[in-house]
C-alpha cells in the first residue's frame, strides 16, 4: 500500500482495518490530510497536530480538524497517522452513525454480539512481516515523544490483548507504553483494570503473562474495548461489541512467539510477556518527573514502579502505518466518553426507560469527568428522577465527577445552549448536589487534602450535580421562544 491514501472505499460498511478506514476518509473532504514534510517524532509531530485537530483539552491554539498521515518522518521510513478519531462527527462516519445516535449505537452493538473468530496465520494480513529478537523497537517504529519533558516515547494506541490464566477468559485495553530499552516497555495500569488483575494473578504463580500490542486498527475495535465495568465486568469480551458494531466478527490469529492472540487486521503487532517482580521507574531515562501528557490536559506524574514487557517478537503489514492519539484531545474524549455515555444510557433507561433522551461526555472533561444528561420530566411524579438518573450515571461510570443536568429542549452538544441553561434554570444553593468523599479518576490534580480540606486523601473527590431542569410545576413560565419554521433553502441555495 502507498504511504499516500487513495479514496477507494467509500462505504463505511467496507471498514475492515486502519486502512481501509483512512481510504474512506480519504474520500469525504476535509477528514484527512496528509504531509510529506519531514517531522520529528520528538514533540515536533505532536506539536503539528496540537494545532490542526487535537482539540480539548489540549492548551490553546488548538481545535477539531482532519485526521493527519505524517509521511515522511525523521529517521524512520515507517508513516504516522493520528487523530483518525478526534472528531465526534468524524467517528461517527466511520461507524456509519450520527453525532447523535452514537452511544444508541455502541448500545445496540453491546446488545447484539459477535464472538471473535480465529483465523490461519496465512490469512492474518499482520503476520505478513515476522520479526525476532535481536531487534531495537526505537529504532524500527517511530513511537513519538509528545512534549520535550515526556518519560521516553510512547506507543498509546496499543490495544493490549490477555488471558486470564486461571479461567482462559479474555480482556482487551489500551494502556500508554513507554520504550525502556530495545525490546523492553513499561505498562502503566489505572487500579482496577482487568488485564493488571490477570497479571497480578500470574505474578501470584511466579509466572509471566503472555500478551499481545495489536496497533494500527479498524476505529470499531478501538472503541469496543473502551467499555469499562459495570457495563463489562471481568471476563467480557469487548471485540464482541466491535463485532456488533461491524456485523461481523473481530478476526484474530495466534502470535509466533507468545500463547497469546492478535488482532489479525492490525498494521503492527508487538507480542511479549508481563515480567513477574520485574519493575522499572517510568521517567529512568529522562529523570523529568513526568510521563507524557495525560487526558485531563496535564502532565502526568512519572510512576515509580511499573511493570515490565519484555517483546518476543515485531509481526508487521507490508507497509506498515504507526497509529498514535495525542494524549489529551478530542480523540481520547472519544475513545473513553462514547462508550461511557452508552454505559449511562444502558443503566439509567433500565431503571427509567425513556426519560434519558441523551447523554454527552464533554470534551472539557476527557471523556471522562463531566457528562451533561438530557432529561424529559412528562408529569409532576418525574420531579426528581433527573437527580436520579444523575446518581445511577456516577453508578455507571465512578471516574464520573459532574453531571450536569439539561431539559429535552436543550441541545446537550451545545455549550452555550447548556451555559444558557445553567444561567436561566439553575440557582446554586438550590440546584447544586454535593457528593462529597467520594474515589474518583486519580489524574485529576485537584482531588488533594492541598486543594480542599474536604478532601481525606488523593484521589478522593466531592462529586456534583448541576440541576439545570426546570421544576416541573413551572414549566410553562420557561418555555422558550418559538419562530417559525422556513425552507432555508430558498435563502442560501
Amino acid at each position: 500500500m502507498p504511504t499516500s491514501v487513495a479514496p477507494s472505499v467509500s462505504r463505511a460498511t467496507d471498514i475492515v482495518d486502519l486502512r481501509s478506514a483512512l481510504e474512506f476518509l480519504a474520500s469525504i473532504p476535509g477528514q484527512l490530510v496528509s504531509t510529506r514534510e519531514p517531522v520529528d517524532p520528538v514533540a515536533e509531530l505532536a506539536g503539528v497536530y496540537r494545532l490542526v485537530g487535537a482539540g480539548t483539552p489540549v492548551m490553546p491554539p488548538t481545535r477539531i480538524g482532519p485526521a493527519m498521515l505524517f509521511e515522511s518522518v525523521k529517521g524512520y521510513t515507517m508513516p504516522v497517522v493520528t487523530g483518525v478519531l478526534a472528531s465526534r462527527l468524524r467517528t461517527a462516519l466511520l461507524l456509519n452513525s450520527t453525532v447523535e445516535r452514537l452511544p444508541f449505537d455502541l448500545l445496540d452493538a453491546l446488545n447484539h454480539p459477535h464472538t471473535p473468530v480465529v483465523i490461519p496465520a496465512s490469512d492474518a494480513p499482520c503476520q505478513q512481516v515476522v520479526l525476532h529478537p535481536p531487534f531495537d523497537l526505537r529504532t524500527l517504529i517511530p513511537a513519538p515523544t509528545n512534549t520535550l519533558k515526556d518519560a521516553g516515547p510512547y506507543f498509546n494506541m496499543g490495544l493490549i490483548r490477555a488471558e486470564d490464566p486461571e479461567t482462559g477468559e479474555s480482556d482487551v485495553t489500551i494502556h500508554r507504553l513507554c520504550l525502556q530499552g530495545p525490546d523492553l516497555l513499561s505498562v502503566y495500569f489505572v487500579p482496577g483494570r482487568h488485564i493488571d488483575a490477570f497479571r497480578i494473578k500470574a505474578e501470584a504463580r511466579g509466572e509471566a503473562l503472555p500478551v499481545s500490542i495489536s496497533m494500527g486498527l479498524d476505529p470499531a475495535v478501538y472503541l469496543a474495548a473502551c467499555f469499562e465495568p459495570p457495563t463489562t465486568p471481568l471476563g467480557f469480551d469487548e471485540l464482541t461489541i466491535a463485532g456488533g458494531l461491524r456485523r461481523r466478527p473481530v478476526e484474530l490469529v495466534q502470535c509466533v512467539s507468545v500463547n497469546a492472540k492478535a488482532i489479525a487486521r492490525a498494521e503492527i503487532v508487538l507480542e511479549g510477556e508481563i515480567l513477574p517482580h520485574e519493575r522499572i521507574r517510568e521517567d529512568v531515562q529522562t529523570n523529568t518527573g513526568f510521563c507524557m501528557p495525560e487526558f485531563p490536559g496535564y502532565l502526568g506524574k512519572a510512576q515509580p514502579s511499573l511493570p515490565l514487557i519484555r517483546i518476543k517478537a515485531i509481526t508487521h503489514r507490508l507497509h506498515p502505518i504507526l497509529q498514535t492519539i495525542i494524549g489529551p484531545g478530542e480523540e481520547h474524549v472519544n475513545l473513553a466518553g462514547i462508550p461511557t455515555e452508552a454505559s449511562i444510557l444502558k443503566l439509567v433507561n433500565d431503571s427509567m426507560p425513556g426519560k434519558l433522551l441523551g447523554v454527552y461526555c464533554h470534551s472539557a472533561g476527557g471523556g471522562k469527568y463531566l457528562a451533561i444528561l438530557q432529561f424529559k420530566k412528562s408529569a409532576p411524579s418525574d420531579e426528581g428522577r433527573q437527580r436520579q438518573a444523575a446518581l445511577t450515571a456516577f453508578a455507571a461510570f465512578p471516574e464520573l465527577k459532574h453531571v450536569i443536568l439539561v431539559d429535552e429542549d436543550v441541545n446537550l452538544y451545545d455549550t452555550n445552549d447548556v451555559l444558557w441553561a445553567m444561567t436561566t434554570r439553575y440557582q446554586g444553593d438550590v440546584s447544586t448536589i454535593f457528593i462529597p468523599g467520594v474515589r474518583c479518576h486519580p489524574l485529576d490534580p485537584s482531588q488533594s487534602p492541598d486543594f480542599s480540606p474536604s478532601i481525606p486523601a488523593d484521589a478522593t473527590s466531592c462529586k456534583t450535580i448541576f440541576d439545570c431542569t426546570v421544576p416541573y410545576r413551572l414549566k410553562e413560565r420557561f418555555r422558550r421562544a418559538e419562530f417559525v419554521d422556513v425552507d432555508l433553502k430558498r435563502f442560501l441555495p
